[in-house]
């Protein structure tokens, strides 16, 4: 993990440190005055590249990707967010599951395509899709629209966010029409996900929660929510790909772009006002949290595993703040390629080490403390192997911050055990 001041975008060269996940750009309208390098999220543990990739519009060469982000544009139209796509080639794999909440359902080996799959599976999910308006400050007031997701019947939404990040006012739209003012309980560290909270009176309808981790490509996907304010609308697809990597700036181009990973592909239309609406397999069962489409191809949606979002939702039902835990260093995926290159004894891992001269092992950090050093290779947690080019993040999640790990570790063509405990993620 990284909480390195420095912000790049990925390179192709295998040898380059990736950046990694940091969901969703900035919300709002200002541009951010940052230094040349822009901070890059500590949960991932990766490195950014040297190379910032700049976004551009309409040039074939480049393939442009739109998040949905509804906030920025006055008078309550929507913002759309350009991503430029870095999808893995042919990564398909899932991301591990993770613990459930209480109330999660286990994933239903459905495989029916008819319409009434469909409208059973909606009559299950639409009531509880909220319809999310912001309203910010500054110098010029921006609205926005996007969409929720209640899964707790007392009032928890689960959004994205970019929907409510900076936001000053939220007014919540239930899908039978009552109207309440939302609070910001949480923004997640880790990815574009936020926790909201309205106080009702009586239970409200909730989505079943089931799990990302059994996805398959080919599998119906339907996604729920109010795009460019169509309240209630539904479409359907596949899940086109699993474990996707994109890039994402904000429409106006006033932030760099950010790398969002282990995402879900979908093929099931999204548009502006989707974001942070679920994406519902035949079950009727929330698999992903919507977040982004593509604005020069057709069929290119992505979604949030729903499995990353369970243990910011279980944070929130027991009153803890949303954290994620962190290591502090910044590695490299290590690869058949890079350990040729460097010489290294195994071809599966995390590399830590940096593309410069800067020491990869952050200052204060978990890993400091443990005697991490750069040049060692963290080739499994609490006995489980690291696969090729891992993402330690998602390693992570099953954990909490204050757990202590053991981590096993290649130095000096010497294998030894190490014990870190884990730290609190910061904000990005």
């Amino acid at each position: 993990m990284n909480d390195d001041p420095q912000h790049r975008t990925p390179s192709d060269d295998a040898t380059q440190p990736v950046e990694v996940q940091h969901y969703g750009p900035t919300v709002h309208r200002e541009p951010l005055h940052r230094s040349a390098w822009d901070e890059a999220p500590s949960w991932s543990n990766r490195r950014p590249a040297v190379q910032a990739v700049e976004i551009r519009r309409g040039l074939g060469a480049v393939p442009v990707i739109v998040i949905a982000l509804v906030a920025g544009v006055l008078s309550g139209a929507m913002s759309a967010v350009a991503v430029t796509s870095l999808l893995d080639g042919g990564t398909d794999a899932s991301p591990p599951a993770v613990a459930q909440s209480p109330d999660t359902e286990p994933v239903s080996d459905v495989r029916i395509d008819e319409s009434s799959a469909v409208i059973e599976a909606v009559d299950r999910v639409a009531p509880a899709v909220v319809t999310i308006n912001t309203r910010g400050g500054g110098l010029l007031t921006a609205e926005g629209t996007g969409s929720g997701v209640i899964y707790e019947a007392s009032g928890w939404i689960l959004t994205n966010r970019h929907v409510v990040e900076d936001a000053e006012l939220l007014t919540i739209t239930l899908n039978d029409g009552r109207v309440f003012e939302g609070t910001v309980y949480g923004i997640d560290t880790l990815t574009d996900l936020a926790i909201v909270k309205i106080e009702a009176d009586g239970a409200l309808p909730t989505a079943p929660i089931g799990s990302s981790g059994d996805l398959k490509a080919g599998q119906l996907a339907i996604a729920i929510g109010n795009p460019l304010n169509y309240t209630n609308t539904v479409t359907t697809g596949i899940v086109s790909g699993l474990g996707r990597q994109i890039q994402a700036s904000d429409a106006g181009q006033s932030s760099p772009p950010d790398t969002l990973r282990n995402l879900i592909q979908t093929d099931a239309a999204i548009n502006p006002g989707n974001s942070g609406g679920p994406l519902v397999n035949s079950a009727g069962q929330v698999i992903g949290i919507n977040t982004a489409v593509s604005t020069t191809a057709q069929g290119l949606g992505f979604a949030i595993p729903i499995d990353v979002a369970v243990p910011i939702m279980e944070d929130a039902l027991a009153g803890e703040p949303l954290a994620r835990p962190y290591i502090g260093v910044w590695y490299m995926p290590i690869n058949p390629t890079l350990a040729e290159e460097r010489d290294l004894p195994v071809d599966h891992g995390a590399y830590i080490a940096t593309a410069g001269g800067d020491d990869p092992v952050i200052a204060d950090s978990p890993a400091e403390a443990a005697g991490l050093q750069a040049g060692d290779v963290i080739v499994a947690i609490d006995g489980e192997q690291l696969p090729s080019e891992p993402d330690l993040s998602m390693a992570l999640l099953p954990y909490e911050p204050g757990d202590t790990i053991t981590l096993r570790v290649l130095r000096d063509n010497s294998v030894r055990e190490v014990e870190l405990t884990l730290g609190v993620q910061p904000a990005p």
